[in-house]
């Protein structure tokens, strides 16, 4: 299976000869080096992010700010978007999603269909030093072990982003996050 090169925006025009298709969806690019420590995995990009071409582009996401908080980066979330990939991988933290595309109309995990699995195995056979896989809600968690089954490292289910999971406050869940990967960041 091959890795995305890029994404194809959530407002491509559907098949005009089939009023009721669902557009097929293409996730983003991997974000790595061969240093990473740390894989963090979503599910896959909500519209927000493939219109941006951007890892959690959506304003109330808290992906970026629970990164900051983790790696010590305040203002993080406020960087560029090249500069944050930068502080990712300065900190040997990798970044993908479980799912290369799909078919979904709007942005919830819920509304995935046709699942296609990203390259896991391909990605993790060249992270020589991964320690840990973080993966951004369950869906992210169920797609990976499907794809990677026991990969030898930890699979962790973490509390989702997405401001759809409004369960829990901004600070609960970078309280979760910081509890389970603090020992793959240091």
């Amino acid at each position: 299976m091959k890795t995305p090169e890029s994404s194809q925006p959530p407002d491509a025009a559907a098949n005009p000869a089939n009023p009721e298709s669902v557009l097929r969806l293409v996730g983003l690019a991997p974000v790595f080096d061969a240093r990473a420590r740390l894989l963090v995995l979503g599910s896959f990009p909500g519209a927000a992010s493939l219109q941006a071409a951007q890892y959690y582009a959506h304003p109330r996401n808290a992906f970026w700010p629970i990164m900051g908080a983790l790696l010590g980066e305040a203002g993080l979330a406020g960087l560029p978007y090249a500069e944050r990939l930068q502080a990712l991988r300065r900190h040997r933290v990798a970044l993908w999603d479980a799912v290369a595309a799909c078919q979904r109309e709007g942005s919830l995990d819920t509304a995935i269909e046709a699942a296609e699995p990203s390259d896991l195995p391909h990605l993790v056979a060249r992270l020589p030093h991964l320690r840990a896989i973080a993966c951004n809600g369950a869906l992210a968690h169920k797609q990976t072990l499907l794809a990677l089954g026991d990969p030898g490292i930890p699979v962790l289910r973490l509390p989702s982003t997405s401001p759809a999971h409004a369960g829990r406050s901004q600070a609960d869940k970078i309280a979760a996050w910081r509890a389970e990967l603090a020992p793959y960041l240091a």
